[in-house]
Order: C-alpha cells, then structure tokens, then sequence
C-alpha cells in the first residue's frame, strides 16, 4: 500500500512489531516498534532515550535472533518516533562515482 506520498509502497503495520536498534558496533540496543515499512527505509516507535539515534548508522534488527536486521541511517525524529533509511551499497556510492558509472553504462549502451 502507497501513502504519504512516498516513492517506494510502505506497509502498515497493523500490530505492534517489536525490533530493535543496534550500535553498528554492537556497544548498544534500543528496543522500539516498527510501524511501518518498505523497501527503502521504516517508520519506528524508540523506546528510552533516543541519544543513541545520533550515530551516523545502526542496525535495525528485524528477529529476536539478529539474524534479519537491516543496516540504517537516521532521517528523522519527532517525539519518541523516527524515520531511518535503510543503507544499501547502490546508497553509499559517492555522487562523482554514480556520475562515472552513468557514463560508462551510457558508453556501453552505444
């Protein structure tokens, strides 16, 4: 299902999911509710403090084994609820390097 506006089709959860947040070196964990999500990034209920939310990235650990986590960015907080992007190889390539592989693509296509 589609809504807000957004580009990628978010699902709304209709029971609370709880997952948890995780240090990208493991020195912490949040536990929170997921609320919604897509393909793209997840809209999240933290519980406690949500000091930890300023490191550039964390993990959203989807199962209670850490097994399905998700590897996240913060975009934004109102309140106790945020917004993360989910960091993807594609997403951290550099602008210059996107630029040189357009071109390359665009070579190769002629």
């Amino acid at each position: 299902m589609k809504f807000d506006g957004r580009k990628a089709a978010r699902v709304k959860l209709d029971h609370k999911q709880p997952v948890n947040l995780m240090g990208s070196d493991g020195t912490w964990r949040r536990g929170c509710v997921l609320l919604d999500i897509s393909q793209s990034g997840a809209k999240i209920e933290v519980e406690g403090t949500l000091d930890v939310l300023q490191a550039k990235e964390f993990f959203l650990l989807l199962s209670s084994t850490g097994l399905a986590y998700r590897r996240c960015e913060l975009v934004w907080i109102d309140g106790t609820t945020a917004g993360v992007r989910f960091v993807t190889a594609e997403s951290k390539k550099k602008p210059a390097d996107r630029q040189i592989a357009a071109t390359q693509n665009s070579i190769q296509s002629k």
